[in-house]
């Protein structure tokens, strides 16, 4: 991994280096894929009056193009150095974290089944005849694996349903799963 060490209107000290150094290792431990880090120490002259005028910015490249960045201001530069490294280190956990999880998404497998009854081929919608009597409307944005164009009457397809304005409307239609024997 490349480390780039600098500071900005104050002089580095050997101590500061060594520090940002034996932190680096730390944190590099366990992530190998750390390409690239950088640490800049900024004094900041315009705030003589407030506390915080050590301020540490450490920068992780990670392949990707992903970058990890913790920005801490404190009273010297040692505990901003430490509480910047801190951050980055918390960044970097939650990044393998989100990283590590596998989650598969799948669309659920609607559960109702019917035959296509009517359509209005103009308006792009039709009506469904499902299992067990009645009928349900859909709309060609409904459609799922399907083209309105495909459909005809008499098609079997699995549906969702939902309580619509004038009654029970389809939120999605798929096609009928071939069965596999």
């Amino acid at each position: 991994m490349e480390l780039e060490i600098e500071s900005r209107n104050v002089g580095m000290t050997p101590r500061w280096k060594k520090e940002i150094e034996n932190r680096m290792d730390d944190l590099q431990r366990g992530h190998e894929d750390v390409l690239h880090g950088r640490v800049t120490l900024t004094k900041n002259p315009h705030h003589k009056k407030q506390a915080n005028v050590a301020e540490a910015l450490v920068v992780i490249s990670m392949p990707g193009r992903r970058t990890l960045t913790a920005r801490k201001e404190n009273k010297t530069f040692e505990e901003a150095i430490r509480s910047a490294f801190a951050a980055v280190a918390i960044e970097l956990r939650k990044f393998r974290e989100k990283r590590s999880r596998k989650e598969v998404r799948i669309s659920p497998i609607p559960p109702l089944r019917g035959v296509v009854c009517k359509l209005f081929p103009r308006k792009q919608y039709g009506f469904i005849l499902q299992e067990g009597g009645g009928e349900v409307y859909f709309h060609k944005n409904a459609l799922q694996g399907i083209t309105f164009k495909e459909l005809e009457d008499g098609t079997e397809v699995v549906f969702n349903v939902e309580q619509g304005a004038k009654g029970p409307q389809a939120t999605t239609v798929n096609p009928l799963p071939a069965i596999q024997v």
